[in-house]
């Protein structure tokens, strides 16, 4: 997740992290903290904290989305904050890039083909598939982690023509 932040924050973005409460236990907030200059958001209340909500940013990449946020996403499941900023967003029209991190296995289960195809249909570009993220033959995940193609998520919410870095 760092190197999402940094790599968008090279690019001349401002960066905010929402977290679902399952992924809060998987990063170093305190580091991401001090690279963001912003609390890291996986509630509904920041506390004792005001500011823009991530819902009315100007581009979501949604990464490392696991196979249970993508298939809640497609069915409208809204039972977390940041699955509440990435439904409002995409309903706005803001621009959504959804990077997986799922086995080959759950890749090729129905549910999954059928959410990918859902949220394309709704403008989300999913970058799953040859040419893009190819998931990983199951329990070889840790193995996968340090080449994940963060960049590939930026580069899309850039390339798509809907969004551009800040001047």
């Amino acid at each position: 997740m760092g190197v999402l932040v940094g790599l968008a924050q090279s690019a001349g973005w401002s960066v905010r992290v929402v977290a679902t409460p399952a992924a809060v236990g998987f990063l170093d907030i305190d580091a991401l903290v001090a690279q963001c200059g912003a609390e890291i958001r996986s509630d509904y209340r920041l506390t004792g904290g005001t500011g823009r909500r991530s819902s009315q940013a100007d581009v979501l990449i949604v990464a490392p989305a696991t196979y249970n946020t993508i298939n809640k996403l497609a069915s409208g499941v809204n039972d977390t904050y940041a699955l509440n900023v990435v439904a409002e967003a995409i309903g706005r029209g803001t621009p959504v890039v959804i990077l997986p991190f799922v086995n080959s296995a759950l890749a090729a289960r129905q549910p999954c083909s059928r959410s990918v195809q859902s949220l394309r249909a709704e403008g989300v570009r999913v970058l799953l598939g040859p040419g893009e993220w190819v998931p990983h033959p199951p329990g070889t995940g840790d193995q996968q982690l340090a080449n994940f193609p963060w960049h590939a998520a930026l580069a899309a919410a850039t390339e798509s023509g809907t969004c551009s870095p800040p001047p």
